[in-house]
């Protein structure tokens, strides 16, 4: 059993939405889709209010019912109404992938008449990702991984292999706890504990508890036979968490670290330790 589900916290690929979609983020994309589409259904005239066909959403629903319910569109609701309750009930009932293809046909087929919103609701939606911790982001109008399978297996990895070093384990659940809170994430304090659990591992396999990252991998270089490429890359990864940005630093001035750099610096760290741990 894992740190993460021994202690109460959700597995890493819960946390880091591969392969699955929860409430939270199901519920964030269908607000979006309500604010910037739902909500703007305009028609052609006083007289045709309520009939779809006379929205500036036609088009947008033919291609739902051509493409994503693969159905007649003589099956399409005259009333607006009717038209909202079949996307709401597919949308909410559908599995997680089926999602991001409704994400992407609604780009794709995105009403002419709202095109101004467009960048706004393509960036909004991005923004929901990233808060709800999903692996994927919208690009080019299609949706995108941004973690791999082979990030997520070297995070889950480091947590079963520190589990004989409870203060490695502590400073990496930390990192991806800071990461990933969904409320106020803290990207800066998330690298240093990343980087904080590299240091931890190098005094235990160096027993030196006063060892600086930087002797220590010397030390585990003689050791251990690092790669002085890999050693060079480690070297330059604490560089960056000593000096980019002020991240070991007060500083008063806003940070502008991102998801990006903080789960970069896990993954990286993550790979050492599990590369520490193996060679030892």
């Amino acid at each position: 059993m894992r740190f993460s589900e021994r202690y109460g916290y959700k597995p890493v690929r819960e946390i880091i939405q591969k392969g699955s979609m929860d409430d939270n983020l199901r519920n964030g994309i269908w607000s979006l889709f309500t604010i910037y589409l739902w909500n703007q259904v305009d028609y052609s005239s006083y007289q045709s209010h309520g009939n779809i066909n006379t929205s500036n959403l036609k088009t947008l629903i033919i291609a739902y019912w051509l493409n994503f319910f693969k159905q007649p569109i003589d099956t399409i609701p005259i009333q607006f109404e009717k038209v909202l309750y079949k996307v709401r009930s597919c949308f909410f009932n559908c599995e997680w992938h089926e999602v991001y293809s409704f994400i992407e046909e609604t780009l794709e087929n995105y009403p002419r008449e709202l095109k101004k919103n467009k960048e706004f609701f393509t960036k909004e939606l991005n923004n929901c990702l990233e808060k709800e911790n999903s692996a994927y982001r919208i690009i080019n109008n299609e949706i995108t991984p941004i973690t791999s399978e082979q990030e997520i297996q070297s995070i889950e990895d480091a947590l079963v292999n520190t589990n004989p070093y409870s203060g490695v384990q502590q400073h990496l659940n930390q990192a991806l706890k800071l990461m990933s809170d969904r409320q106020n994430p803290d990207y800066r304090n998330s690298i240093k504990e990343s980087i904080s659990a590299v240091e931890s591992i190098c005094k235990i396999v160096t027993n030196d508890e006063k060892t600086t990252l930087g002797k220590a991998l010397k030390i585990v270089e003689d050791k251990f036979g690092l790669h002085p490429a890999l050693k060079g890359s480690l070297s330059q990864l604490y560089g960056y968490t000593s000096d980019a940005d002020g991240i070991r630093h007060a500083m008063l001035e806003e940070s502008n670290l991102s998801y990006i750099d903080a789960k970069f610096m896990l993954v990286a760290c993550t790979n050492f330790i599990n590369y520490l741990i193996e060679k030892k």
